[in-house]
């Protein structure tokens, strides 16, 4: 990242990414000069984290429940309405998932532990996170194959039965799922949610994401269609500057992001859109190195989560692999704090114990 500085196409984005991106270094740092922890100590750790996140899932639904009786408005449940547009609600989806994952393994459960679990679980299904809500299923079925004992499976085969009907009959969840199915079965199909007194809008379907030279500005793109097509023009971008090998410098997308959205004529407020994926985020930003190196950081993260066989561990690898297909989750700040902390905690040595001899 500071090495971007000499190749950089905006020194201005770049150095105040360098500032942002500081935790990269200091985090590693103090775990660095940090005695190694115990198995316990982490376990700890992760305790008081699942804790705050079942009292912030508490806060978040007291907050929709009072929102929902002043305004009779229940989209105040769903998505980022629940947790506003900055917090951003994928990103609580992952927050909320390491913390349900925890406390769905934990040995013994109290009255209180079981309360936690139903309340992030409810969180969790109202953000209405397409990639988090699918990845969650999946590591919900390797937890009751694999960890839980046999006793308390059944429970969690209702919870998972329960994701899955909500997807298919709520309302709210269902429409962001449909929306992504019936934009791809043919072009042109007018989005009635987005269309109003200003005319209509219309999904742009995957093919044309990628294929299309010329939109609409009441083309709309919904989450999948949208990838695609950053996925285009980063394609675009690098082969015409031949940047492969350096990336265009950290953070410093943006002007050509714009180009490409005056290009092929789409609505200005995609001016505001990054990559929306990670791999091709840092791809762009430092190039092939970056890439080779982002790719590295998480394949240790997998390995060892797989070595020590600790399913919180290996949740948090997963959903960091996935999530980074559909965001750009390292050009934030508290992404960045968020991945590099957990993935040092998880990561780094253990103390050893020294057996006492009488």
């Amino acid at each position: 990242m500071v090495l971007s500085l000499t190749w950089t196409i905006d020194t201005k984005l770049t150095t105040s990414a360098l500032l942002k991106g500081l935790s990269f270094l200091l985090i590693p740092f103090c775990f660095f000069l940090n005695p190694p922890l115990s198995e316990e100590n982490k376990d700890s750790i992760i305790k008081y984290y699942s804790y705050a996140f079942f009292g912030y899932s508490i806060f978040y639904l007291i907050k929709a429940s009072i929102r929902f009786l002043i305004t009779n408005d229940s989209s105040v449940f769903f998505y980022h309405e629940l947790v506003t547009f900055d917090v951003n609600a994928i990103h609580v989806s992952v927050y909320i998932a390491i913390a349900f994952f925890w406390f769905l393994n934990k040995k013994i459960k109290t009255n209180l532990d079981k309360i936690a679990l139903i309340a992030l679980f409810i969180l969790l299904f109202l953000l209405s996170s397409k990639n988090i809500i699918i990845v969650f299923l999946l590591l919900l079925g390797l937890s009751i194959l694999f960890v839980l004992k046999l006793k308390t499976r059944r429970l969690y085969v209702v919870l998972g039965v329960g994701i899955v009907l909500g997807i298919v009959f709520f309302g709210k969840i269902k429409d962001r799922f449909l929306i992504e199915i019936e934009s791809n079965q043919a072009s042109g199909k007018i989005n009635s949610e987005i269309s109003g007194q200003t005319g209509l809008v219309y999904n742009v379907s995957i093919k044309e994401a990628w294929t299309k030279d010329q939109f609409q500005p009441n083309d709309y793109f919904p989450g999948t269609a949208l990838r695609v097509y950053q996925t285009r023009i980063f394609a675009e971008i690098i082969r015409e500057d031949n940047r492969i090998l350096t990336g265009y410098g950290i953070n410093a997308t943006d002007a050509k992001i714009k180009q490409k959205r005056i290009q092929h004529n789409l609505y200005h407020e995609y001016d505001k859109f990054n990559f929306h994926n990670q791999y091709i985020q840092i791809f762009a930003e430092l190039g092939v190195v970056g890439f080779v190196l982002l790719v590295l950081i998480l394949w240790i993260n997998l390995k060892n989560a797989i070595k020590t066989k600790h399913f919180v561990h290996f949740s948090f690898a997963i959903l960091m692999i996935s999530l980074f297909l559909t965001e750009s989750f390292l050009s934030r700040q508290r992404g960045i704090v968020f991945f590099i902390l957990l993935f040092c905690l998880f990561n780094s040595k253990t103390e050893k114990k020294i057996a006492i001899k009488e």
